[in-house]
């Protein structure tokens, strides 16, 4: 059994993340490791859970949010 690092639960169905510049962390559910691990968007701070947006080094959740920073060339897919 292994520690999730988020919740401290010691869980025997834990799983690792193992990221590109080698470090590893340990979590008992997606739950935890999105809530270490997953972006937050620069406008409204919510966890970018899904495809998002990137530009100029920002995180967004959506283009609403990328246009309220004044990324207006962005779209969301419909």
């Amino acid at each position: 059994m292994a520690v999730c690092e988020v919740c401290g639960n010691d869980y025997a169905l834990s799983f690792e993340v193992h990221m590109v510049d080698g470090s590893a962390h340990t979590f008992d559910s997606i739950e935890c490791a999105a809530h270490k691990l997953a972006p937050i968007c620069d406008n409204c701070g919510c966890k970018v859970l899904g495809h998002g947006h990137q530009v100029g080094g920002q995180f967004f959740c959506c283009a609403h949010c990328a246009r309220a920073q004044g990324h207006a060339e962005l779209a969301d897919s419909a």
